[in-house]
Parts: structure tokens; sequence; C-alpha cells
């Protein structure tokens, strides 16, 4: 079945982007492989170093799916809850089907070093190594998706799910410190604590197997067998909670809330109460709260020593980056609002004042209380740079949805998943996002340079009324121009977001 919808889906704009991930992955296996035939020297420093590779290999299988929309999407448990499998036999069925598909393709012939690595009658082994290792990453990928949505639907389980998803993304600084400090005496073979830790962790088992006795080669084998059957049944038991439970509520609706009278403070009240309750909007919101928190403690981290000053500017970016398909994640529910005469306006201004509502006071706090306790001298920058992304990201955040939004799956899906829009197509929008805020506050950029390249403060500040002008100017201009979307083509985005998926 999966092959099924992936061949007849291979067409298009999808096909040209599966090709170019296919490539771009291409390109990372090219440097495993190559690493996994380099003799470093010392004795056990090559299975170190692959180790090392194969650990960052399972890393990316963890965070890729928060990055890029949850993976996969395309068979779901919801599809086979009426036929008589049981939890494992549908973990089961799931698992080969995430093996059609390019991420898989690419991950199976990294996980061939194995075969480069080893040499002699090890090759045995590794042929077994192969398939093991790559069970593992691709179960260990879906049991930590189906967790953090599993968590971020109960409202017990929410407080759970805020502190995984913190560690998911506060992981990736320990991993780059790790290497940045360790990586050169893993090299040279003086990293003994570091090495035992590699070689104990399960994604360093198939390294081990095929460089070690024949015994230690049986035991990870075994060990890495034993794994992926509990992560199998684990899989299958957070499948089968999924079908089973329905999502927790968000409570009693107060009847009466603060600028409610007025078309544009109902739309605003009604879409802080959606960032509060939906999931896949508080995912989001999560997200740039981890990014909040990363980018303060990860240079401390990383031995960077202090926080960095510009820690706003990402909070705006990566909040305007996870926000870009408003009216996908509404779906079928945007009909409320076509067939009202003249509520397109209301609609869209709500939704970018109730964005800056939930990312303006965190950003404008980072970009005041950072550069005061670690460089004054970044005010001048940062006081001008925030409202300006904040004013055109509120305006990003609306265009984009209006113009490229996409269907999304229901509710009962992975609150991570991003339905019709691939990975890449989703990763591509980001970026062009990324490059238009950059280019809009170049003015702001210009006149703070300007100044501190002449040494007048005077000249320096000046960014800071600049910037908010310029806000100003991007929220009314990019509102606008999605307003007028939104009246000329809502039936037609109406139809994109309410597809099936």
């Amino acid at each position: 079945m999966r092959w099924r919808v992936f061949r007849h889906s291979f067409r298009g704009k999808r096909a040209g982007l599966t090709v170019f991930g296919l490539l771009f992955g291409l390109v990372a296996v090219g440097v495993t492989l190559l690493v996994a035939g380099t003799d470093f020297g010392g004795p056990g420093v090559s299975a170190d170093v692959l180790a090392a590779l194969y650990l960052m290999w399972t890393v990316g299988w963890l965070f890729a799916p928060v990055l890029t929309g949850g993976g996969d999407e395309t068979l779901r448990a919801e599809h086979f809850a009426l036929l008589p499998l049981s939890s494992r036999q549908l973990a089961a069925g799931l698992l080969g089907a995430a093996f059609v598909g390019a991420p898989a393709v690419v991950a199976a012939v990294a996980f061939c070093g194995l075969l480069v690595h080893a040499s002699g009658a090890h090759i045995v082994v590794a042929l077994f190594a192969v398939p093991l290792q790559l069970v593992f990453v691709v179960l260990l990928s879906r049991v930590t998706m189906a967790g953090l949505g599993a968590a971020l639907r109960s409202r017990r389980g929410r407080d759970l799910g805020n502190l995984l998803i913190a560690l998911v993304g506060l992981s990736g600084f320990l991993v780059q410190s790790l290497v940045r400090t360790f990586g050169p005496s893993l090299a040279a073979g003086n990293a003994p604590v570091l090495s035992a830790v590699l070689r104990w962790s399960p994604s360093g088992w198939g390294t081990v197997a095929v460089s070690s006795s024949w015994g230690v080669a049986v035991a990870c084998l075994a060990g890495l067998a034993a794994l992926d059957a509990v992560l199998l049944v684990a899989w299958g038991a957070l499948l089968t909670r999924g079908t089973t439970r329905v999502a927790a509520t968000a409570g009693v609706v107060r009847q009466r809330a603060f600028g409610s009278r007025t078309p544009l403070g109902a739309v605003v009240n009604k879409e802080l109460r959606t960032w509060a309750r939906d999931v896949r909007r508080r995912v989001a919101l999560l997200s740039t709260l981890v990014v909040a928190a990363a980018t303060t403690v990860g240079p401390l981290l990383s031995g960077g020593g202090r926080p960095s000053p510009f820690a706003g500017l990402f909070v705006v970016a990566f909040g305007a980056l996870m926000s870009g398909n408003l009216y996908g994640m509404d779906g079928s529910a945007m009909w409320h609002t076509l067939v009202v005469p003249g509520a397109e306006v209301a609609d869209v201004r709500g939704r970018q004042v109730a964005w800056l509502v939930v990312v303006g006071p965190l950003a404008l706090l980072f970009a005041i209380v950072l550069p005061a306790v670690t460089d004054p001298g970044a005010l001048p920058w940062t006081l001008g740079l925030v409202p300006a992304l904040l004013g055109g990201g509120a305006g990003m955040v609306v265009l984009l949805s209006v113009i490229a939004g996409y269907a999304m799956p229901d509710r009962k899906a992975s609150p991570f998943a991003s339905g019709g829009s691939p990975g890449l197509a989703r990763a591509l929008t980001q970026i062009g996002i990324t490059l238009l805020l950059a280019v809009a506050v170049l003015p702001v950029v210009a006149v703070v340079f300007v100044g501190s390249l002449l040494g007048a403060p005077v000249v320096a500040w000046l960014g800071v009324p600049v910037g908010v002008g310029l806000g100003v100017l991007l929220f009314w201009w990019w509102g606008g121009i999605a307003v007028r979307r939104f009246v000329a083509k809502g039936p037609e985005l109406l139809a994109e977001v309410s597809k099936p998926v």
C-alpha cells in the first residue's frame, strides 16, 4: 500500500523535492562510507569514530521528524483501526511501510558502512548488524514521535511532553559540545571515557560487533535484536493507545473576554484560545520556547561562555517558521469565515495580533535582558531588529498561510505531522521565510551599522525607531496582501486545506 501511494505521488514538485533530498542525503552517506573505510591509526580509533558518526545518524533520526513536520504520515494507525490486527501486527506492518521512501534508503546505505569497516569473516556479522541497526533507528524515531504525540494529547501528560521536547531541543547542543570538545581527542585515541560511552550506546553496537571478538559480536547482535523487539512492542502499545483514547479537551470556555465585542477582538480571543488548546499549535509554541532556552543555555553547554545577545532574533524567526500554515491547522473550519461577508479583514488582522501577543513578549524580553547582561553595545541592534522582525513575521505568517496553505492530518494523528507537505517542501518554505525576513530588516542593519562605523551612538540608536516603523509597515503591508489574497482565493484555499490526508 505504501509503495503504491509513493509510486502514484512521485511526480511533479514532490518528485523533484524527493530527488533533491535523496541527493543531499547521499552526500552524507558518502562521508559516512569514507570514514568507515579510513584507518585512523590507533587501535580501535576507527571503530570509535564510526560509532560517533552513527550516533549522529541516530540523533538525526530523532530530530528530523520534529524539525520537518513529523515525517511520513501517509499510513497511520487510524486507517487500520477496524481491522482485526493486534498491536504488534499493526506496528510490524507500519514498520515495513516505513522503509519505503528516500530517508530509509539513505539510512540503509549509510549503515552499509559496517560492511566497509568489517574485515575477513566479520563481514558475515555486518550482514546481520546492518538491518538490525537500521531497524533500531527507525523504531526509535517512531517510538519517540508517538510518545511525544501521546504526551501532548493528554492534559496530565502535557508537562511531561514539554519536558521531553525541551530535552530533545537541548540535546543537540550537548552533542555539538561533545563533538567540539572531544572530537579531536577521540580521533587521536586519547578519550577512553567517550570511547566507552560510544561503544556501550546502542547506536554503536553494530560497530562494536564488526570490530570485536566473536563472543562480543554475538552479544551485540543479540542486544540489538532484543532492543528492536522491545521498541516494536512499545510502538504497538502507543499506536493502540492513540486509536482508542480521545485527546483531552481544554476545559470550560469563558463567556466573556476582553475586546471580544468587536470582530477583531473576537478573532484575537479565539486565536489566543486556539494557541493554548490546539495540540499542533502548542507544538509550534513549545518549539519556539525550546529555541529560546537553547539559544540561552546552548552556548554555555558548548563552551561559548555566555548566551548570545541576539537570541531574541532567533525566537521571532523560529516562531514565524513554525506558524506559516495557520489555515491548514484550522482545516475545514475556515468555512465559517468565508460565509460571513467582510470577515476576511478581521480574521487576518486578528491572527496577526494574536501571533504578536504569543511571540512578542518573549522576544522583546530577550532583546532587552540578554544584551544588557552580556553586551550592552548590542542593544541598538536587538531593539531595532526585533520590532522589525515581529512586524514582518506577523505579516509573513498570514501571507504564507493564504498563499502556501496545505492540508494537515486530523487531530488524532501525530501533532508533529505535516500531512500533505513533505518535510523538504516545508524546509524550503521556511528558508524562503528566513530570506524574506532577512531582506526586510536591511534598513535597520544599515542604520545601526553606519552608526557603529562612525562611532556615533546617536545614529546607531536611530535604528530603534526605524525598526519600529518598519515593523508597523511590514505588519500592515504584508497583512493587506494576505487579506486581498484571502478575498480572491478563499474558496480555493478552503478546498486545499480540507483535502483528506
